[in-house]
């Protein structure tokens, strides 16, 4: 007997929705969709969410609830993160989320949004533990090292909407401010990988936007192909080969990539910074890119 669930995780960048099936251990895909609504625009330096990002994130909620309603969904979880932690108005966003789906918004801790990317990362995954597994998004990083369950978790501020505004103001960006930003980045992942013991691992698996992105072009895609990209290896030469050509672009040679969504094109230079750093910090050969994440892990919560 499977539940019709519907979990949606609300990022700094991203908003996105995955309606599932699930029967004990098995999750079967039903919908899955994603919007750039750049909730944390700004938040790094005003400490609020801006009144237009919230609006932005309304109109892609009122398209996942009239989806919701149609496909039958028993159960609703919503999962806000980075942006909405760090944001001085973040009651306003909760009101406007509850007038649009009619339950409240779990603004979770980034370490539980952690545990719920390890439990989406590592299901299905033919790879040997234990695991240290990254989750990179817009305003924070998730890392976490264990085998069957998570054994230790950290959230670093490093995303890739953060850094860009911090960081990389030029177009494309100038070598002062990628060495200001690798520096930053550096310090921020040296400081995680000690937290977590992720010397101790044997796998790398990287989550989120930004790896399956770099993973798509790794693999020279011609259009964006998730079964292509699932579980596949990027070794660490081709990580570090991607990151320096997204870099030496220009936002609009970006948008020209065929993979590229529209809206990730202006941050996915930093974002690529951040996995080409935690691979070469790490000392890992490889990454495994993972389209299943947090996600996935609210779903298998909810059943």
């Amino acid at each position: 007997m499977s539940t019709r669930v519907a979990a949606i995780d609300c990022g700094t960048n991203a908003i996105r929705l995955l309606i599932a099936d699930v029967a004990g251990d098995k999750l079967s895909d039903v919908s899955r969709r994603m919007e750039i609504v750049r909730l944390g625009e700004g938040v790094d330096r005003t400490g609020m969410l801006a009144p237009a990002a919230i609006e932005r994130t309304r109109k892609a909620l009122l398209g996942y609830a009239a989806e919701i309603d149609e496909l039958g969904v028993t159960r609703v979880r919503m999962c806000a993160t980075s942006a909405s932690r760090d944001a001085s108005n973040a009651q306003d966003f909760r009101d406007m989320v509850r007038g649009v789906l009619g339950v409240d918004p779990e603004v979770i801790t980034g370490e539980q949004e952690a545990e719920l990317s390890f439990l989406g990362a590592v299901s299905g995954l033919d790879a040997e533990g234990p695991y240290l597994v990254y989750d990179l998004g817009g305003g924070s990083t998730e890392f976490v090292t264990g085998t069957t369950g998570v054994e230790k978790s950290i959230s670093m501020n490093i995303g890739c909407v953060r850094m860009t505004e911090r960081h990389l103001h030029s177009d494309p960006p100038a070598a002062a401010e990628l060495a200001a930003a690798e520096a930053d980045i550096v310090e921020a992942v040296d400081t995680a990988l000690a937290a977590v013991s992720g010397d101790a691992a044997r796998t790398l698996v990287g989550l989120a936007g930004t790896v399956t992105t770099v993973a798509a072009l790794a693999h020279d895609l011609e259009v964006y192909d998730s079964t292509r990209i699932h579980h596949s290896r990027i070794d660490a030469a081709t990580v570090s080969r991607v990151t320096g050509e997204l870099l030496a672009m220009t936002v609009a040679e970006r948008l020209a990539l065929p993979v590229m969504h529209p809206g990730r094109a202006d941050v996915i230079g930093a974002g690529a910074l951040i996995m080409k750093v935690i691979q070469e910090r790490s000392g890992h050969d490889f990454v495994i890119a993972s389209e299943h994440d947090i996600l996935d892990g609210i779903a298998f919560g909810l059943a």
